[in-house]
């Protein structure tokens, strides 16, 4: 059943949301930390207000520029450094406002700085914090607007994105006289990274394959679009390849296109099938989730081959197997969308329940069969991957 020894697929590393913030350009931000600056330079202000408005107009202003200053660093960290520097940013608190203290003090005795009428300073209080209030709205005002004309040009690209992969990735049905073929793909996002295709042969076989690139979102759909292009350039020949072989080459063409399209972290896992006009039916695994083959008469097998997966080292030497089918036999190649969906305990839904829902509707078409597989996984737990499986039956 396995064909080659090798480590198993590489982990697939979630970027934390914080990191989205490093990416933004800072003249997306500044009317932000402006705003956000106004907002709490009122905090100086109605300090002066609560010591009845005495405090000195110069000593108000420096209270005021403190607390601005103070929050800007806590919104630094919180939208452009890692949620461990609020620590950090707490400690640091403390010389702030022993050296705010220190400069009112010298300011005070240098300059003689003498306590201001409480109406007066009551009033100037008032009047600046009414003042901060409208320019801290204003600016509010200005940073929405343009995170949303920004949200708006991101949703209209990905809706276009979302166009352009479901003519990538349709739905597959395919009848001849030996099988029948379904599969399907749900993103998890308007754009995925899972790929199902399949290609017809002049000799009369059929190339089936599933893949999933790591990852998801648009730069997982756009080296999703270019496996499918490369895959089906290396097709073009299979006729004249030697039946066994034309799953290794495919794979040995993509993992050396791949590295010079992506980036080093991005890879691809792989499920083909190649099946002949003769009935007989070869097999290919690329760090993929297990096969599963369902026997009419006996009960669900699991079929694994190990290998690297397909863009990420400069390896060679990929192989194929092949198995046999009667008529009613199924496979069935699903991405870890399905096999990893957690509930709430974080058990995942994994191969042994979908073995069990394969077994109840074994017989049902495979339109049916796939839907029952997608709700199965579904209910038990929130898709956070794209879903996609590939169904093959013996007629």
């Amino acid at each position: 059943m396995a064909s080659s020894s090798s480590p198993k697929s590489p982990v697939k590393v979630k970027p934390r949301k914080w990191q989205y913030y490093r990416s933004v350009p800072f003249n997306r931000l500044w009317s932000l930390y402006a705003a956000v600056f106004c907002l709490f330079a009122i905090t100086g202000f109605f300090g002066d207000m609560l010591n009845l408005g005495r405090m000195p107009y110069l000593i108000v202003i420096l209270n005021a520029l403190c607390s601005g200053f103070v929050s800007i660093m806590y919104l630094h960290v919180g939208t452009r450094m890692s949620p461990r520097f609020f620590i950090l940013a707490t400690l640091l608190q403390i010389p702030i406002w022993f050296g705010f203290g220190y400069t009112a003090y010298l300011l005070t005795s240098r300059l003689h700085l003498q306590p201001v009428d409480t109406t007066s300073g009551i009033r100037f209080a008032g009047v600046v914090m009414l003042l901060l209030v409208i320019l801290s709205y204003l600016l509010f005002i200005r940073f929405l607007r343009g995170e949303g004309q920004e949200s708006f040009r991101i949703r209209n690209e990905l809706e276009l994105a979302h166009g352009i992969q479901k003519t990538l990735v349709p739905p597959i049905s395919l009848r001849t006289a030996q099988f029948e073929l379904y599969g399907r793909s749900d993103p998890s996002d308007k754009v995925g990274g899972d790929l199902v295709d399949v290609l017809q042969i002049e000799d009369g076989s059929v190339v089936a394959y599933l893949a999933d690139i790591a990852g998801h979102g648009l730069q997982a759909g756009i080296l999703m679009g270019m496996l499918k292009t490369a895959a089906r350039t290396a097709l073009l020949d299979a006729c004249s390849t030697e039946p066994r072989e034309v799953l290794p080459s495919l794979m040995e063409r993509l993992n050396r296109v791949l590295p010079a399209v992506k980036e080093p972290q991005m890879y691809a896992t792989f499920a083909g099938f190649r099946l002949n006009a003769d009935g007989t039916v070869f097999y290919a695994l690329a760090a993929h989730p297990p096969i599963l083959h369902y026997h009419t008469h006996t009960n669900v097998e699991q079929i694994s081959a190990e290998q690297f997966p397909l863009g990420l080292l400069p390896v060679s030497g990929f192989s194929s197997e092949s198995t046999t089918m009667v008529s009613g036999d199924l496979l069935i190649a699903v991405t870890d969308g399905i096999l990893e969906a957690c509930n709430e305990a974080e058990d995942e839904f994994g191969l042994h329940r979908l073995e069990e829902v394969i077994a109840l509707h074994a017989r049902s078409t495979l339109p049916i069969l796939s839907d029952a597989i997608l709700s199965a996984a579904r209910d038990f737990g929130k898709q956070i991957d794209d879903q996609t499986l590939l169904l093959i039956r013996k007629l």
